[in-house]
């Protein structure tokens, strides 16, 4: 269970932040910037919710995802040294993506498919929707550049569930525009 008393605590005045396993690391190391982006798409996902209390089930997914994005920056905060920890962290799991690949396919299925590429806008959620999508990815490049690392270990899960998310993000959007009726649709050369 969080419990949080203080929020300001003076110990990342210099510079360095705790993660889940104790370990200090500089707070523009490559873990941080990923679990941080991964904070930032959520607080985006926030931003989308504002705009779809009229899809009560898409705005139930939101919630759902939300949740996630704090398990997988848990993940990411804590990463598998193999040392022994006090607790036992917190890890995405295959039913996650699994879940999200199923809420995907759901929405989807009411969508014509695309002749042309989507501009972000049409409505304020697509809009946040896409803003979401668009720093999902950037989480996602940070995460893999992490995994990538050597010395670092990143769950496939994170990976999977990221890659995903960004999938999920590009439907709504689509389906909160009268299900891809009101998109903006990409006209190459248009302005030449």
């Amino acid at each position: 269970m969080v419990r949080l008393n203080k929020i300001y605590t003076r110990t990342g005045d210099k510079g360095t932040t705790m993660l889940g396993s104790g370990e200090r690391r500089v707070k523009h190391d490559l873990r941080v910037e990923a679990y941080g982006t991964v904070d930032e798409t959520n607080a985006t996902v926030g931003l989308a919710r504002l705009h779809t209390p009229d899809f009560a089930q898409l705005d139930a997914m939101l919630a759902q995802i939300q949740n996630d994005l704090f398990d997988l920056g848990a993940d990411l905060c804590t990463p598998d040294t193999g040392e022994e920890l006090p607790y036992e962290p917190l890890r995405m799991t295959s039913e996650q993506v699994d879940r999200l690949e199923t809420q995907i396919d759901l929405l989807n299925a009411d969508l014509e498919p695309l002749k042309s590429f989507v501009l972000p806008g049409g409505s304020p959620a697509s809009a946040y929707l896409h803003l979401s999508r668009t720093i999902s990815r950037r989480a996602e490049r940070l995460i893999t550049a992490l995994a990538a690392t050597d010395s670092e270990v990143v769950s496939p899960q994170c990976i999977q569930y990221m890659n995903r998310l960004s999938d999920f993000f590009f439907v709504a959007a689509r389906w909160t525009n009268g299900k891809g009726e009101k998109d903006v649709l990409w006209v190459p050369g248009q302005n030449r």
